[in-house]
Order: structure tokens, then C-alpha cells, then sequence
């Protein structure tokens, strides 16, 4: 019987986050490794904005972004890590979206610092992204507290969110600034959900 395909690359935080919620959900999935950045990449022929993560389905449907795939497989499985309560949905989904800017600013600082000559590098720019990776890690620390997760007493979509974003910022950014010192508060918690199998088992490697 066909499973479904992640076509991905290590160390997006965008692919971390399908896989957390795929092996949440128990869903018995392949993956493929595919680096969009290299210029012999297949992703292409998946999606056309050449990106991962790529979801194919049984019936080898590509569906692409982290969001939409993450939505189907909360569809498929009964919205066991979200709501469906609107209220509490949206709550959630805010609280997502806020991890998922993180992911989408460090992905530029990445782009700018490591892709473009330094020559060419705009540091305002860089400044403006690490802004809005600092302020979105406060807020989010905030929103934390003393709890377990970001909401309620349970795992959610935004918890795979804000994993995925911190396992990355510490893969890319450890020189730049600690998390543990800066954001004590979110690290403990990186820490802990790291005792989960599905959080082990999809840490960014290079």
C-alpha cells in the first residue's frame, strides 16, 4: 500500500513542523530529502515556488506549505492538536502564526547573511529581521509563562510551531545571541518536549 511522501530538507523548520504533526497523528509516512537550495533540486516538479515542504499523498496529490499540510493532517486525524471550538481554534492559530514568524524572519536573516555577499548584505535589513525574531520570542515567552504548552494543558499545532522555530534558531543564530541566557524561559521548555519522541527524532542537522 502507496504512503504518503515529505519531501523535505533537514534543517527547514517548516518541514519540522509536518513531520512533528505527521508522527503526532501516528501517520506512517516516507520521507525523501530534497534540498531546495541546490541547483540539481527535484522539488520543482512538485511545487513550481520550489519550496519544501512537499506532502504526497497515497493518491500522489502534492500539497504544498507547511500550513495547508499541517491542516490536512489535522482534518484526517479529528483535530486532536488544535480546536474544534472556534473560539479556542483561533486562539490556537494565532498563537501559531506568531511561532511561524519567527521561522518565516530567520529564514531571511539566513538568506541575507549566508546567500548574498557580505558586500552586498544590507544590514538594516538585518537588523529589521532579527527585530522581529527577538519581539516574537518575547511575546511568545509571555504567552508561556510558567505552563507546559501554549495552551491548555495539551500539546497543539502551535507548540509544533514554536518547537520547530527554536530548534532552528538555535541551529542557525547560537553565535549571534544564547537562548538559554536571553529566553530562559522558552529553552526549559525546548528542553522538555524534547523527551518526546517525535521532537528527537526531527531536530535540524546540517
Amino acid at each position: 500500500m502507496n504512503k504518503p511522501k515529505l519531501i523535505l530538507s533537514t534543517t527547514s523548520p517548516y518541514a519540522r513542523r509536518v513531520r512533528l504533526a505527521a508522527l503526532e497523528n501516528n501517520v506512517d509516512f516516507e520521507v525523501i530529502v530534497d534540498v531546495p537550495w541546490n541547483d540539481n533540486t527535484g522539488v520543482i516538479k512538485f511545487n513550481p515556488l520550489g519550496k519544501v515542504p512537499v506532502w504526497i499523498t497515497k493518491d500522489n496529490e502534492a500539497i504544498v506549505d507547511s500550513r495547508v499540510i499541517v491542516e490536512l493532517l489535522e482534518n484526517q486525524n479529528g483535530y486532536k492538536f488544535s480546536s474544534p471550538n472556534p473560539t479556542q481554534y483561533l486562539e490556537i492559530k494565532r498563537i501559531e502564526a506568531l511561532a511561524e514568524g519567527i521561522m518565516d524572519a530567520s529564514l531571511c536573516l539566513f538568506a541575507e547573511r549566508r546567500k548574498r555577499p557580505e558586500d552586498l548584505q544590507h544590514p538594516w535589513w538585518i537588523d529589521r529581521q532579527f527585530g522581529k525574531l527577538h519581539r516574537g520570542l518575547e511575546h511568545l515567552q509571555n504567552i508561556l509563562g510558567s505552563q507546559q504548552f501554549l495552551f491548555g494543558r495539551r500539546l497543539t499545532v502551535a507548540d509544533f510551531a514554536l518547537i520547530s522555530a527554536l530548534g532552528y534558531v538555535q541551529l542557525r543564530f547560537s553565535e549571534d545571541f544564547s537562548l538559554k541566557e536571553k529566553y530562559p524561559v522558552l529553552m526549559n521548555y525546548y528542553e522538555k518536549q524534547m523527551q518526546r519522541e517525535s521532537v528527537k527524532a526531527t531536530v535540524p542537522v546540517l
